[in-house]
């Protein structure tokens, strides 16, 4: 397992459809990395495989020349044939340990957790070959991009921090707290413990997304000073 040098820092990773109504992916995601998100990944179920790999070869042009990561979620296969620096994958997707029999070392691969015991599975595989490089805890808040998952609250968010901690001196994954955050909350969920945070609305809604990126990115900064 190689993990991305950008991965281990990346603070703030944005979640977006194609954008098929806006008709402005590639000009969106560009606004975005400009703002200071450090991955972005495709996530749009009304994909077919041969699009979706359209779209991710705008995506990769773009996250390249900003010196940035890109993300595939659940499909594999995609993920491999796009050539993603990193790989997202549910708790009912494709297991891990097969996950990286079809992809090259270098990929970078995160878990979605929603319970504590996921949390410190989690963190029991951050050591050797086949561990992970990053998990998600949430849905803190409900969300409309996850319909019928019930939200898990702020003390998910804490357990993940402590989890952490408790892992002493072995590898410490970095870990992003995701589900419903913008800036009315960001602050409450990093003083819960979280360092970083992905997004959906409060990026993907703006009518500015640089300037929306950057203001959570100044949020994350003020309340861990």
């Amino acid at each position: 397992m190689t993990q991305p040098d950008t991965l281990a820092s990346a603070r703030l990773y944005l979640c977006t459809d194609a954008r098929k109504r806006q008709g402005d992916f590639e000009d969106f995601v560009d606004a975005a990395f400009e703002g200071g998100v450090d991955i972005i990944q495709l996530r749009d179920k009304t994909l077919e495989a041969a699009e979706e790999l359209e779209m991710l070869a705008v995506l990769r042009s773009v996250a390249q020349r900003h010196g940035r990561l890109w993300a595939v979620n659940d499909r594999a296969d995609v993920a491999s044939i796009s050539g993603a620096p990193v790989f997202h994958i549910g708790q009912k997707d494709l297991p891990l340990t097969a996950a990286r029999t079809l992809l090259p070392n270098v990929t970078g691969i995160g878990l979605s957790t929603h319970t504590p015991e996921q949390i410190d599975a989690a963190v029991a595989t951050s050591e050797g070959p086949l561990g992970l490089d990053y998990f998600c805890v949430g849905p803190v808040w409900a969300t409309p991009t996850k319909p019928g998952r019930a939200a898990v609250g702020l003390g998910l968010v804490t357990y993940a921090a402590e989890a952490q901690k408790r892992a002493g001196d072995g590898v410490r994954l970095p870990w992003f707290a995701i589900g419903g955050i913008d800036h009315s909350n960001v602050e409450q969920v990093v003083a819960a413990g979280a360092s970083r945070i992905v997004v959906v609305r409060a990026i993907t809604e703006a009518t500015d997304p640089t300037a929306a990126a950057k203001s959570l990115l100044q949020a994350l900064d003020t309340v861990q000073r």
